[in-house]
């Protein structure tokens, strides 16, 4: 058996060491095995001390350090942004306009039935854990953006056109991505049902 992934938090390097060799030991008493070609590890350093950068090794192989990392579907940055994860999403939102490309891009598919399609599983996907982003303008932009390029591709109308986005949203029958972020955060919350 092997386990794809996990993470754990440890705030020293020799906690880092003595944790790993645990966490090894236990999980092979359980018929795990891991890998120490695939550890590797994401320095979180928030504080204003600085740590001297040495190499962290487990059994004589040094532990590669990544200034992200993938956890759970999200992407951790080193420095608390989100910038990584919102490009994640959004690549995930094409991913899912790809596999589906076949219906939206048929002419003979109401776009109302277009957009209900891209409610049900192309937003979800770009939305998966925006919940507690610390968003900013930037990023609501970027996903707006690329909303609205797929929105415009199913209906068949490109910038050139000047077609205005709200109208492109009617016709469909979506609502603005800030909107939905909104509402989404609101839920998490637990203020609307």
């Amino acid at each position: 058996m092997n386990s794809q992934s996990s993470c754990v938090q440890i705030d020293v390097d020799l906690d880092f060491f003595y944790s790993t060799k645990f966490w090894r030991r236990t999980l092979e008493s359980k018929g795990f095995r891991l890998s120490r070609t695939m550890i590797e590890y994401m320095m979180c350093d928030f504080s204003a001390t600085r740590h001297e950068g040495g190499d962290v090794s487990l059994d004589g192989q040094v532990v590669v350090q990544k200034d992200t990392f993938r956890y759970l579907g999200s992407v951790l940055q080193k420095d608390g942004g989100i910038d990584e994860d919102v490009r994640h999403r959004i690549s995930a939102g094409w991913l899912k306009w790809r596999q589906s490309s076949g219906i939206l891009c048929d002419k003979r598919v109401p776009q109302k039935l277009k957009g209900k399609f891209y409610r049900t599983a192309i937003r979800p996907a770009m939305l998966y854990g925006a919940e507690c982003w610390p968003t900013k303008r930037r990023h609501v932009q970027q996903l707006s953006v690329a909303e609205m390029r797929m929105l415009r591709w199913f209906c068949g109308h490109t910038r050139r056109d000047r077609v205005r986005n709200k109208i492109i949203r009617d016709r469909v029958g979506v609502a603005p991505i800030e909107e939905k972020l909104t509402q989404h955060r609101l839920r998490w919350f637990g203020h609307v049902q």
